[in-house]
């Protein structure tokens, strides 16, 4: 039976949902501080970028600098900046996922393209 004759703990209830409220935006902003890489070409073009999809870094190797050859270039970068999309999205993923689960689904407000 339910404390106060049948009735939910309001008051429980609103606790805990504060708790999960805290819990997702504690996730968040680890989230958006963490930095994660993508590769492209074995290596020699890699991508950091911030989870929230801002681009901190792009590193390539001068061996794939050919001016015969400026869409193999442009390709890497992409395959590079995609799969550091990728990770990031995982990254949320991992991080959110447990606490996504409460809530029933649905869009992570605040973190754009998650």
């Amino acid at each position: 039976m339910q404390p106060g004759g049948g009735q939910f703990d309001m008051q429980q209830l609103l606790a805990q949902a504060q708790q999960m409220q805290q819990a997702m935006v504690q996730a968040q902003a680890e989230i958006a501080a963490t930095e994660v890489q993508g590769q492209a070409g074995g290596g020699l073009v890699s991508v950091t970028i911030k989870a929230t999809g801002e681009v901190v870094a792009l590193t390539i190797d001068p061996k794939v600098v050919d001016p015969d050859d400026i869409e193999g270039l442009q390709d890497l970068v992409i395959g590079a900046v995609n799969d550091a999309m990728a990770n990031a999205q995982q990254l949320a993923a991992d991080k959110l996922g447990p606490l996504s689960g409460g809530l029933g689904g649905g869009a992570l407000p605040g973190l754009p393209g998650f």
